[in-house]
Formats: C-alpha cells, sequence, structure tokens
C-alpha cells in the first residue's frame, strides 16, 4: 500500500513526469524552429509531429492521474488540493492570455492545463467513491466516446471543451475532457490498482529527471517564453 505520508516523494513518478517535461521541451523548440522559418516541419498533419504531440499528452495525463491515486492514498485534505488547483487553474489562464497576445486569431482557450483542472476536479469526485476497475472503465467509454458521437453544438469556443466536435477547432492548442479524461482516469485506475509500480528506489541515472518531475508545472510556464526569447534573439542578430 501507499503509505499515508503527504511529504513523501514517488521517485518513479517524478522521474516519468520529468521525462514528459524533456519530450515536451523538444518538441516545442523544433515547433520554435519552425515557426521562425529555421526549419521547415509540418505540425499539423505530418503524423511524424502529430503522433509525438499526442503520446506527449497523453503521458502528462496520465501522471497526473497517477498523482492522483498517490494523493487520495496519502489522505490529501480538500485545502491542499484546492492550492494545488489554484495553481494549475491559474496558470491555465495565463496560457490563455498569453496566446492571446501571440496568436489572437488561434489562442488557446482549452489545452493542456485547462483540461487537467478540470480533470482534476471530477477525479477528486469520482475516484474515492469508485474501484478501480470502474475507473478504467469509465476511462475506455471517455476514449470512445468522441468516435461514436459527435454534434455541431459543440464546435463553438464556448462548447467544445466537451470534445464531442464534428471539426478540430483552430487554436494552438487543444485538449478537451473528451476523449483525454480517459487517459487520466487509466493513470489513477493504474495507481489505485497496483501502487507498488511507483515504489521503490530509482537508479541514480535517472535523478535529474526526478527533480525536474517536481516542478513541472513551472517549467512548463517558463520554458516557452525562454525558448522563444532566444530564438527571437538569434533570427534579430542574424
Amino acid at each position: 500500500m501507499i503509505r499515508p505520508d503527504p511529504a513523501l516523494r514517488y521517485e518513479r513518478l517524478d522521474a516519468l513526469r520529468g521525462a514528459a517535461v524533456v519530450w515536451m521541451a523538444i518538441f516545442h523548440f523544433c515547433f520554435d524552429l519552425d515557426h521562425f522559418g529555421l526549419i521547415a516541419a509540418d505540425f499539423k498533419h505530418d503524423p511524424f509531429w502529430t503522433w509525438q504531440r499526442t503520446a506527449i499528452v497523453s503521458l502528462f495525463l496520465f501522471c497526473a492521474g497517477l498523482g492522483q491515486s498517490v494523493a487520495l492514498a496519502q489522505g490529501q485534505r480538500w485545502p491542499r488540493f484546492w492550492r494545488r488547483w489554484a495553481q494549475v487553474a491559474g496558470c491555465a489562464l495565463l496560457v490563455s492570455a498569453g496566446s492571446w497576445l501571440m496568436f489572437p486569431r488561434s489562442f488557446i482557450s482549452f489545452g493542456v492545463l485547462h483540461a487537467m483542472a478540470l480533470m482534476l476536479l471530477i477525479l477528486r469526485l469520482l475516484a474515492p467513491r469508485l474501484p478501480p476497475a470502474a475507473l478504467f472503465g469509465l476511462g475506455l467509454l471517455a476514449l470512445a466516446a468522441p468516435l461514436l458521437w459527435q454534434h455541431p453544438v459543440f464546435d463553438s469556443r464556448w462548447t467544445n471543451w466537451v470534445g464531442l466536435v464534428t471539426a478540430k477547432p483552430f487554436t494552438e492548442d487543444y485538449v478537451p475532457l473528451l476523449p483525454w479524461i480517459g487517459v487520466m482516469l487509466w493513470g489513477c485506475a493504474l495507481g489505485r490498482w497496483r501502487p507498488a509500480l511507483l515504489q521503490g528506489a530509482l537508479p541514480a541515472v535517472l535523478a535529474p529527471l526526478a527533480a525536474l518531475g517536481r516542478w513541472s508545472l513551472s517549467f512548463y510556464m517558463l520554458h516557452q517564453p525562454l525558448l522563444i526569447g532566444l530564438l527571437m534573439a538569434v533570427t534579430m542578430a542574424a
């Protein structure tokens, strides 16, 4: 069982989150190189890039689900949950504002942080009341839902967060509730079903990843402004 110690870190989970952060940073750096015309890549249609984006988002949400299983097993209280949730939700608002300044026609209204804020609330309410098998089943339904039904009512910017759209919206990042909450539900289900997977020693070579994973939200918020600023300086100096 996971020990009820809220101060205890699970380095395997931190390292997995850190790996997602590194992969994301490399992906975004390539995206920025394309944006500044330093390379030519089709991030919207080339499977090499679209599948990477899907894998990175999936890994982040899966880690978030694992993290919720740990938080619940450790008896995390609502005040502590709300503090972390406010950080995620606040960063989501900053992402929307920043993307609106840079991409006013395709700003991010419901990206990965917006999705994570909503999904964390749903998991906080559902996970303590459902066994792992039920969480897995709900996750499967969530993943299948957009394949089974779509409707134009969900195509507006005010409703596309649900995910049952008939066409993908024109935005820089889009991570709707469906199907993506399915990935987080599966992460939570696995963490509840096999908590021992998160425990145990971590090889020393992976310690930097674990350290990075503990600051994943801060890194997420800072890496793009730094990369974009660096590339702007390079292109202006060239």
